[in-house]
């Protein structure tokens, strides 16, 4: 069977090393003391396929991957982690300049419009069809990424099926884009719906209709003088199963949790008080608990079933998300079960993305945590886990208090006795279920409206691989059975190889038959 089998008319198939120029390399560093732009892959902007921040370097600075020839119209394609899709055309004021060696840089023949194949190579299909090797990081090999098939229309087809693909796109650009801004003012409203409800605004008009409420100040000096009272209970206990008389003083020992520092902290509305996590924990119980690390838990004990392990990944705007989730052995889980954690436990985020909360449900409870992640046991007679969660995604007084204790730090992070001391907003009980009440039903509207815009943008992405099908199946624009066949194209192309040197200049590839926006078209 012919590889040109299953083409339209007038059609072909060839390699991609049998339809490209050799560009050639160049070590900027022999080049004198003039400067010159690089373009490595930090440059692409993978998400939008194109050339965003070249680096200008002097010739003499040149990193050692600086060798590749670019000039205009030329395609670059990542050969490192092509998953990733570093794929890009070279404008114009980058001609003549370099690129890493990281790139195979695809010069199209005469015949060949630049954009034709620049389309090509940004199909899913295609990119699927790249063989890698290895893992640190996986590669393609120059001389296999090469030996790719391209089909080939006749030249006055590959421009009119170009002009359609930016027909259709620009439409589908527009779409995507207004997708995205409602998505940016999704995201600026569910900021400003935490920020409203912890700083009283979100229940102004609840709280001129419940003037008698009891403040939290009075529920939390109550429950403050109960874990005392508790703890000196148990304490005498202690003291008679010992068969011991209490000595003078005991009393003194008992070490209340410190309220936080409030010296800088606003003011709060009326019937509210600050208090701390310490303040606000389980009595009788650790209120912070970091997960495990060291040789307790190691990327050798994850199994591909068993107890799910809750990781930093897990805390997501909405909530607890099983989509980072891994998993360790019952045996492990056995010999960890001091991280089990429970419906109503709150998860803090210790490092990475420092100041995350997420609260433990049902569907959750009875999985680990890891190191990254601290387990809060609250007082839920003083403040209900849903509102703790609430108050750290929107005040901006964690921000600030995680800013600070991590002022200096190499690293983010919080430990446990910051976090202990960490100021909290405290609203009446009453009022704390109203704020979780109204949160949740103004961002379930906000999380439905959200859902549908990223399928909206999921569908768009399907579309565009749709057209990109389309297009390079002949399908997408009429043919013309009077355009030059593109066997003959390749003929022509095959006399265009072999007149070029493996140290083309850029120079060399302009064409007679037009510009180079006629070419890159």
């Amino acid at each position: 069977m012919s590889e040109n089998d299953g083409v339209p008319p007038g059609w072909a198939v060839a390699r991609l090393r049998e339809v490209t120029i050799p560009c050639g390399t160049r070590n900027p560093r022999t080049c004198g003391d003039g400067e010159f732009a690089y373009v490595d892959i930090d440059a692409l902007d993978n998400a939008h396929q194109r050339i965003a921040t070249p680096k200008w370097l002097p010739n003499g600075g040149a990193p050692s991957r600086a060798r590749m020839r670019i000039a205009s119209g030329d395609v670059l394609f990542s050969l490192v982690r092509p998953y990733l899709k570093n794929i890009a055309l070279v404008p114009d004021e980058l001609d003549d300049q370099i690129a890493s060696t990281a790139y195979c840089v695809l010069r199209p023949a005469e015949a060949i419009a630049s954009l034709f194949l620049f389309y090509f190579i940004t199909q899913e299909a295609f990119i699927q069809s790249v063989p890698t090797y290895g893992n640190s990081p996986p590669a393609a090999r120059d001389e296999e990424f090469l030996d790719l098939p391209l089909p080939i229309a006749p030249l006055p087809e590959q421009r009119r099926i170009v002009e359609k693909i930016e027909e259709l796109f620009s439409m589908l650009d527009a779409g995507v884009a207004a997708l995205e801004r409602v998505r940016a003012n999704l995201k600026r409203y569910r900021a400003s719906v935490l920020k409203a409800a912890v700083e009283g605004r979100l229940t102004e008009e609840w709280r001129a209709k419940h003037p008698d409420t009891e403040p939290a100040s009075v529920l939390l000096n109550r429950i403050l003088q109960e874990r005392r009272r508790k703890w000196e209970e148990d304490q005498l206990v202690k003291f008679a199963e010992k068969g011991q008389k209490p000595p003078a003083g005991w009393q003194a020992k008992y070490k209340p949790p410190a309220p936080p520092d409030i010296s800088d902290l606003a003011d709060l509305p009326e019937g509210w008080a600050w208090a701390s996590v310490g303040q606000l924990g389980m009595p009788g119980q650790q209120t912070v608990l970091t997960g495990p690390f060291g040789t307790d838990l190691g990327t050798g004990d994850m199994v591909t079933a068993g107890t799910p392990l809750l990781t930093i990944g897990c805390l997501t705007h909405s909530g607890l998300s099983w989509a980072k989730a891994v998993y360790v052995s019952q045996t492990k889980a056995d010999e960890l079960s001091r991280y089990v954690v429970r419906t109503g436990d709150v998860l803090f985020s210790r490092q990475a993305s420092v100041g995350r909360a997420g609260l433990v449900t049902g569907q959750f409870a009875g999985s680990l945590i890891n190191y990254h992640l601290m387990r809060l046991r609250l007082q839920p007679q003083t403040v209900i886990p849903a509102y703790f969660v609430v108050y750290v995604r929107g005040a901006d007084t964690v921000r600030d208090y995680v800013r600070e204790v991590n002022h200096g730090a190499t690293r983010d992070g919080i430990n446990t006795e910051q976090l202990l001391s960490m100021p909290v907003a405290l609203p009446p009980l009453s009022e704390q279920a109203e704020i979780v009440a109204e949160v949740e039903r103004r961002l379930s509207v906000v999380d439905e409206i959200e859902m549908e815009t990223t399928a909206g943008l999921k569908r768009a992405a399907h579309l565009r691989q749709s057209i990109l099908k389309r297009a390079f199946e002949g399908r997408l624009v009429p043919q013309d059975p009077t355009d030059e066949p593109a066997s003959v194209l390749l003929e022509r192309i095959k006399e265009e190889r072999q007149q070029a040197t493996s140290l083309a200049s850029p120079t060399r590839r302009r064409h007679n038959a037009g510009t180079r926006q006629s070419r890159k078209s």
